[in-house]
């Protein structure tokens, strides 16, 4: 089965020594989903806008060996390639099933194994 997560939040970019809000513009809430391909056992974050257009903000392939930083309760972090990202969530419950859904699609990354994917995991509202 395909393991999703879905939070919303708010997604950042760390640029030039500062955080920005990802995809420009004024910093708005995303729907930041974790994608499993179970026959590549391959897994992607996917954030987008929670606006009509619905802007792609992250798009992101987690691989092995990438650390994932739960910096503050509500303030979660991660580098890809040489990019830092971040998400701001709107309660550390959130922020902990989401950190749980990560850090088991890592995991599974590491042991080569799909059984860790992990549950369809669900955030409310921020």
């Amino acid at each position: 089965p395909v393991g999703v997560c879905v939070c919303v939040c708010s997604g950042r970019s760390y640029i030039n020594t500062q955080w920005v809000a990802a995809g420009g513009g004024p910093q708005t809430l995303s729907c930041v989903q974790l994608y499993h391909h179970p026959g590549a056992n391959a897994f992607r974050l996917v954030g987008r806008k929670m606006q009509p257009d619905q802007q792609v903000v992250l798009n992101c392939p987690l691989g092995r060996g990438l650390r994932y930083s739960q910096a503050t309760p509500q303030f979660h972090q991660w580098r890809e390639a040489r990019r830092v990202w971040g998400l701001s969530f709107g309660a550390p419950r959130e922020a902990a099933l989401f950190a749980t859904a990560v850090l088991q699609a890592l995991r599974a990354l590491e042991e080569g194994d799909e059984c860790h994917a992990g549950p369809t995991v669900r955030g409310g509202g921020a």
